[in-house]
């Protein structure tokens, strides 16, 4: 009998991850869906229902352009910005605690999830996580990025011109990562308009 039973479509999809959601549901904290795409990250801070997860407040790597960014939309720093973005707009609509579900996208110490992640703590929502797992400082602010990029446009600048080319032909020098990082930090935090 248990052999006919059909597999869910969204695990078959690979969409969803039904054993991992049923724990994160279980914690009677809202969910935290964390998306990576190709050029952007997208958040949302959300409740379950029966006919369909609640959305209590979101967050697009694009808002990062209206507090002054102008590196990349998906890089480590960017996604720090934006989990202290989507941090402090969920604690304006009552969230104070959250659990990271990420479907069936594995959570990686020190990867761009956990970046987020770090972001949505240091903005002061309370999550389970272990410090161990964020990025360094250095790679937060972007000091790893601009030390590279001032490395490799010193040693060859066709290889510099042609790996940050999308930053450069924004106006965006990848050398200026700390600075644009801190300055879109301080907007964030003294609660600029978005």
């Amino acid at each position: 009998m248990a052999d006919h039973i059909p597999i869910q479509r969204r695990r078959r999809e690979g969409v969803t991850d039904f054993r991992t959601r049923k724990k994160a549901i279980g914690s009677h904290s809202p969910l935290l869906v964390v998306r990576v795409s190709n050029k952007n990250v997208s958040a949302q801070f959300v409740v379950p229902k029966v006919k369909g997860d609640e959305v209590l407040s979101s967050a697009h790597s694009k808002q990062l352009g209206k507090l002054g960014w102008s590196g990349s939309l998906k890089s480590t720093p960017a996604c720090y910005l934006l989990g202290l973005l989507a941090g402090k707009k969920a604690q304006a609509k009552g969230v104070k605690e959250a659990v990271l579900y990420n479907g069936v996208v594995p959570f990686i110490r020190g990867s761009r999830i956990a970046a987020f992640v770090k972001g949505v703590v240091d903005s002061g929502v309370s999550m389970a996580v272990d410090k161990e797992v964020f990025p360094s400082e250095e790679r937060l602010t972007g000091k790893t990025i601009s030390e590279f990029a001032a490395g490799l446009a010193k040693e060859d600048k066709a290889k510099y011109s042609a790996r940050f080319s999308r930053l450069i032909k924004g106006g965006f020098k990848p050398e200026d990562y700390p600075a644009q990082f801190e300055k879109t930090k301080a907007a964030i935090v003294a609660g600029a308009k978005r």
